[in-house]
């Protein structure tokens, strides 16, 4: 198990050196999106890294979940629709996702609210890669992360199953977006 959380994290580091390496074609305005970009792909590589049991890995786990697929969900679904947002509008997206989170703390669905934004989260990545319909190459990988992904959140987090799709799906996701940046409007 240990090789697995090992591989998990190095794939989501993978990541986002793939997405690193894409950075020379954004344009300063761009800049808050890569941001956003390589914090999902920061945090899931530390909560993968972090083990199990310590209270720091509880932290890094629920900020994967609740922050850094929503928001690579969000990144993606900007990259498929063209849409150039501030840098204060991806600050709303970090804050949203913080305030939404502690309202289900408070309300002790914490279980729930992970699998529905873990959905929505997928669905987006899908919807992102339809969008560049014409450019195909961007298809199969937006279907392949979908489902990785899918089956990591539909999956007991930190599972072999868990892992093991997150390991894979990450470094197609990075794929995902390199991807999105170089398609044409579809």
């Amino acid at each position: 198990m240990p090789w697995l959380t090992m591989a998990t994290a190095a794939s989501a580091l993978l990541a986002a050196a793939l997405w690193f390496g894409a950075r020379r074609r954004f344009e300063s305005a761009q800049q808050p999106l890569w941001f956003c970009a390589l914090l999902g792909f920061v945090l899931s590589a530390l909560a993968a890294a972090s083990g199990l049991g310590s209270s720091a890995a509880l932290l890094l786990e629920q900020a994967r979940d609740y922050l850094a697929l929503p928001l690579l969900a969000a990144v993606a679904l900007a990259l498929g629709r063209h849409w150039q947002w501030q840098g204060s509008v991806w600050g709303r997206v970090v804050l949203g996702l913080c305030l939404f989170f502690e309202v289900a703390r408070q309300l002790q669905a914490l279980e729930d609210y992970r699998l529905l934004l873990g959905l929505l989260s997928v669905a987006l990545i899908l919807y992102s890669a339809l969008c560049r319909w014409p450019a195909r190459r961007a298809l199969p990988l937006g279907l392949a992360s979908a489902l990785l992904l899918g089956g990591a959140v539909l999956a007991p987090p930190m599972s072999t199953i868990a892992l093991a799709s997150s390991a894979l799906s990450y470094p197609l996701l990075a794929l995902l977006l390199v991807r999105l940046c170089e398609a044409p409007r579809g």
